[in-house]
């Protein structure tokens, strides 16, 4: 009996480890389509944001395996356990945007993404993009 009782506790765990990996495994990537780094812009310039192993969802729906996109420009990750800030530097695409055109003051400028769940909190484990840089002529 002990043995079933041991099996059947390891088959939870193992099932729930799986749940988790899925909501952002291996193969989950959060990137920035366009422009690519080091790129050479001019304003207004669009940004399209790529995902894969994942979907875009809206702000306010609760599915699994989805979120949306908040775009970080200028300024450095936010708290990955708490709400995404909303504000110059940290602009949300609640709507399930998955490309925006935004103005830039000429100069160099850093952009990268973070996916948020429904309610603007990252995801356990975060999905982060690389960084991007690029210069506004």
């Amino acid at each position: 009996m002990e043995r079933y009782l041991l099996l059947i506790m390891f088959g939870f765990c193992a099932v729930a480890g799986v749940a988790h990996a899925d909501s952002a495994g291996a193969s989950t990537k959060l990137y920035i389509v366009s422009p690519s780094d080091g790129a050479v812009v001019s304003s207004p310039l669009t940004i399209r944001f790529g995902l894969k192993g994942m979907g875009v969802a809206p702000a306010g729906i609760d599915a699994p395996k989805t979120g949306h996109h908040h775009l970080v420009i200028d300024a450095p990750l936010p708290a990955l356990d708490e709400t995404i800030p909303k504000d110059e530097h940290y602009r949300h695409f609640g709507g399930g945007q998955t490309e925006t055109m935004i103005e830039l003051a000429p100069g160099s400028h850093t952009l990268q993404l973070v996916l948020g769940d429904h309610a603007h909190v990252p995801h356990n484990p975060p999905l982060v993009s690389e960084q991007v840089s690029v210069t506004v002529k």
